[in-house]
């Protein structure tokens, strides 16, 4: 089932990050179980820009991976025999970046879905800003309670 437009309080009802972890914004489509394209804006006054530099904020690089990963989650915990269940990291492999990215970007978010075996599972993901690849990678999952 394609889905569009989810806020961040429907996301809220998919996975169960909470601020100031809760990483994405919006999902602006998504086929339940297969692909999700979301969104976080930089505003800038985030916790991880304080430190990360001060004087020359840039995204971490584990954040993006996390918001990528969110954005898994909410594909696959939106799958009725999933909801109410954790996505939980079990791999993170072949990641690369290739931008920085920084306050006041907006950063997409998709991720695709190319193998499952019951609880365990294998996302292609990607971010981009403005069109340009932030950052790639592929991420392994386990759902668990």
């Amino acid at each position: 089932m394609t889905v569009t437009n989810l806020t961040k309080a429907d996301i809220e009802k998919i996975i169960p990050h909470r601020a100031p972890m809760l990483l994405i914004d919006e999902i602006v489509e998504m086929e339940t179980g297969a692909w999700a394209h979301g969104r976080t804006h930089l505003r800038g006054d985030e916790y991880f820009f304080q430190g990360h530099f001060p004087g020359h904020p840039v995204l971490p690089g584990v954040i993006m991976v996390e918001a990528l990963a969110q954005t898994g989650a909410v594909a696959i915990l939106s799958m009725p025999e999933f909801q109410g269940k954790v996505g939980y990291f079990a791999g993170i492999d072949k990641v690369r970046f290739k931008r920085k990215v920084y306050p006041g970007e907006t950063l997409d978010l998709k991720v695709e879905i190319i193998k499952r075996r019951g609880p365990i599972g294998y996302g292609k993901a990607e971010a981009y800003v403005d069109g340009e690849l932030a950052v790639s990678g592929q991420l392994t999952f386990a759902i668990g309670d």
